[in-house]
């Protein structure tokens, strides 16, 4: 009789070359390090002389070479520097979207479910009766037979329109976010690196909406004493100011970026570690970054009132635990209407993702 033979367990190495698990830590290293590649150069240095990750085979000279043949390093025009290319600027986002979000496969389609049936993309398992108007695409034969077959029997068969059921399809939304990131001095303090999961959430997230939902926009921005927009492309350098939280300026640059889009479907995502400390009143800042300040907290309420009467729910993920900053946020999303996570800082991207994945099934009229 014939029979198995087993040999000896081998540990995989998940079958990935020295290059690439090299480039996977790398890419992790620059997130740390601002995007500066000579710092994440002497970390992986440091780790390869605790962990041994080279042999004498292939050293970390060995893949510095294959990053500037491959393209994910390349000098600066204008000093010589070694910078890191938009290859590396990709590879970081798409790193950050595979530990947040999972692996997720390129579409063509906005694939934003919604609860409206018609005619769409996505099958919908509940049918209805036929009714005039209705394509021949959307019948659903095999009930349909069936039907006619109870109704009528094998020997008499006969399909009449009362036979016929209709599959729906469900409309996929667009949908218009924007990301607004705190970078107030306080999301480095008390030895806690807060910027890090926010860069990293941000980046999984403009991956996420240009690989499956191609159709939405998603626009970033920043805010400390001023607001200002940031290119996806600058997420992997950014890094927090001597600055204070004008939340005020965040939020109205939020809204005038969404007036500019056509589609119905408008969300704002705020992360944030502290309470609102600072408001622009003409050219001049107003400060207070002891307590609650009532004019700057009421200033924050008008415009969360604001954002209800224009149909954009704000989703506030707070990364810290001051009951005070917990006070703010609840009066701020009752204002609103909208939604609040107090998130730890290695749960935030799975509360956004599955915030913005059930927001997507969501279609404002």
């Amino acid at each position: 009789m014939r029979g198995f033979q087993f040999s000896k367990y081998q540990a995989s190495d998940d079958g990935k070359s020295s290059f690439e698990k090299l480039l996977d830590l790398f890419l992790q290293l620059l997130t740390y390090t601002n995007g500066d590649f000579n710092e994440a150069m002497q970390w992986l240095n440091e780790l390869d002389k605790e962990y041994k990750l080279t042999d004498d085979d292939y050293g970390i000279g060995d893949f510095i070479e294959d990053l500037k043949s491959k393209g994910y390093i390349a000098p600066d025009q204008n000093n010589g520097e070694i910078k890191i290319t938009p290859k590396t600027e990709q590879g970081i986002r798409k790193k950050s979207l595979d530990e947040i979000f999972g692996k997720i496969k390129k579409t063509k389609q906005g694939n934003h479910q919604s609860f409206k049936p018609g005619n769409g993309d996505e099958i919908n398992p509940e049918t209805r009766p036929f009714v005039f108007g209705d394509t021949m695409e959307q019948i659903d034969f095999t009930s349909s037979i069936r039907n006619a077959q109870v109704n009528r029997g094998l020997d008499s068969f006969s399909l009449h329109e009362d036979d016929l059921e209709i599959r729906e399809t469900d409309y996929k939304a667009q949908t218009s976010t924007v990301l607004m990131i705190d970078i107030s001095h306080s999301m480095i303090l008390y030895g806690e690196d807060r910027i890090t999961p926010a860069k990293k959430v941000a980046m999984a997230l403009s991956e996420l909406i240009k690989t499956k939902y191609p159709k939405d926009t998603l626009d970033i921005l920043v805010f400390g004493n001023d607001a200002w927009t940031i290119e996806i492309k600058d997420l992997p350098y950014l890094q927090v100011g001597p600055y204070h939280t004008n939340t005020v300026a965040g939020l109205e640059l939020a809204m005038e970026l969404l007036r500019k889009r056509r589609n119905p479907n408008k969300q704002i995502f705020m992360i944030t570690d502290g309470k609102p400390t600072c408001l622009k009143v003409g050219k001049q800042y107003y400060k207070n970054s002891f307590g609650i300040d009532r004019k700057i907290l009421n200033k924050c309420m008008s415009l969360a009132t604001q954002c209800k009467k224009l149909k954009i729910p704000v989703t506030t993920f707070m990364i810290a635990s001051d009951p005070y900053l917990q006070r703010f946020v609840e009066e701020f999303t009752e204002a609103n209407q909208g939604k609040a996570f107090f998130a730890s800082l290695d749960k935030l991207g799975a509360f956004i993702f599955k915030d913005f994945e059930s927001g997507k099934r969501k279609t404002v009229f």
